[in-house]
């Protein structure tokens, strides 16, 4: 008998070990952006209709996850939240992906008005992520972010 639970031990752990190299496997491409040392693994939006969904109607947004807006250029943004239901942390990027606005803990909209949040500066890019992260991460306006894996951009064109 004792052979028969070491057989269905090793396979547990065959079973396990499998698992995690699949989900680390998966994240090796996916697109990044890394703020105050802490990754998000981000769902990139960079056509207008991507842009325009966001993350509406969304009821959760894991920790470790976000939405990249990529734009063409940098430009004054603003964002609203209507249809957004969790609420967020809104962070306005330049060229150089250095924080130029945000707005933190930004509430869900359930009305027809709802207000729009400026980026303050041009920005080219957008992270949305969960809100409260960048005050738990003690992220500051001018602080530089970085990407990986993120479709047409090439960090070599910040040097």
């Amino acid at each position: 008998m004792r052979s028969f639970e070491w057989r269905l031990q090793g396979l547990r752990f065959v079973l396990v070990a499998a698992a995690l190299m699949l989900v680390t496997g998966c994240r090796a491409d996916q697109p990044w952006v890394e703020v105050a040392q802490q990754r998000y693994y981000v769902e990139i939006a960079d056509e207008p209709g991507e842009r325009a969904q966001g993350l509406m109607f969304r009821e959760t947004l894991a920790d470790d996850a976000g939405m990249l807006f990529l734009f063409p250029d940098a430009a004054p943004r603003a964002f609203w939240m209507r249809n957004t239901r969790i609420p967020l942390d809104i962070v306005y990027l330049d060229s150089e992906l250095a924080i130029v606005g945000w707005s933190l803990n930004t509430p869900p909209c359930r009305t027809r008005r709802c207000p729009s949040y400026p980026s303050g500066r041009p920005a080219r890019y957008v992270l949305e992520v969960n809100a409260g992260e960048m005050e738990r991460l003690g992220a500051s306006l001018g602080d530089t972010v970085r990407f990986g894996n993120v479709p047409g951009f090439d960090e070599s064109a910040l040097r």
